[in-house]
């Protein structure tokens, strides 16, 4: 299920949570509603609270630095790129087909990171497949250096190339941390039943309930921005394609 389904599926169990609270009112005794009972609820209420805020802060804050870590891979693959192109340059005429193939594998890379139109498919099974890298290397080999500055460039170059597929891999295997589908329950079901214990004392009228239908949507926009931060590359909060875009248009100059 992707985010939006989710976050979805989290305001109506939540908000739920709420109609069956104050249906409780109607069919439980009124001893169950006392002032002691209430303090009780609260007690449990407030308990549940501060673990869910707890884990949610967690949960927030690991999504974010999983979002952080494909966006400075991201701005480290540029620069590497550009410093690549440069040094290629400095090597002479000769590493035009290496410069122009590698032209060509950002720009794939580009159009498949952010693509002009949706297909639908899995970013991260593209950029498995992609084999620009490995033209380029492929051109590197051809090269011939004629003396040992050239030799220099052409070994800083493939040092080059290759930490730039290393950060490549450490960015497909960073995007397949997940968040565990029981923790994702576990939190819908704590704030359900806060929602619940909400419900059970709130009064019966339309603010009530819109009041509760606003809360169930913000924390749901929590859970919703998790799994959002979690997808940094074919998610709706996607990284900038800036720095990638700037690599395109600097190499070959």
């Amino acid at each position: 299920m992707n985010s939006t389904t989710v976050g979805l599926i989290s305001i109506a169990c939540i908000f739920a949570g709420s109609l069956l609270g104050l249906a409780l009112q109607r069919f439980l005794p009124s001893h169950h509603l006392s002032k002691e009972t209430q303090d009780v609820v609260k007690l449990s209420a407030g308990t549940i609270a501060t673990l869910t805020a707890l884990v949610l802060g967690l949960l927030i804050n690991s999504a974010k630095g999983s979002f952080d870590t494909i966006n400075n891979s991201i701005v480290q693959t540029s620069v590497k790129i550009i410093v690549l192109d440069q040094a290629l340059a400095t090597y002479g005429p000769e590493t035009k087909p290496a410069r122009e193939q590698m032209k060509r594998a950002v720009a794939a890379l580009v159009e498949m990171l952010w693509p002009r139109q949706k297909t639908g498919a899995p970013v991260m099974t593209a950029v498995e497949r992609a084999t620009g890298g490995d033209l380029v290397r492929a051109e590197l080999r051809k090269l011939t250096p004629a003396n040992d500055q050239q030799r220099q460039i052409l070994a800083q170059a493939e040092q080059i190339l290759g930490e730039v597929l290393q950060i490549r891999w450490l960015a497909i295997e960073q995007t397949q941390n997940q968040l565990p589908f029981p923790l994702l329950v576990i939190v819908i079901f704590w704030l359900t039943l806060l929602f619940v214990s909400s419900g059970m004392f709130a009064p019966r009228h339309l603010t009530s309930i819109i009041v509760m239908l606003v809360g169930a949507c913000a924390v749901s926009a929590a859970i919703f921005l998790v799994l959002e931060l979690n997808r940094p590359l074919d998610g709706m909060i996607k990284v900038s394609s800036a720095p990638m875009l700037r690599a395109l248009q600097q190499v070959g100059q």
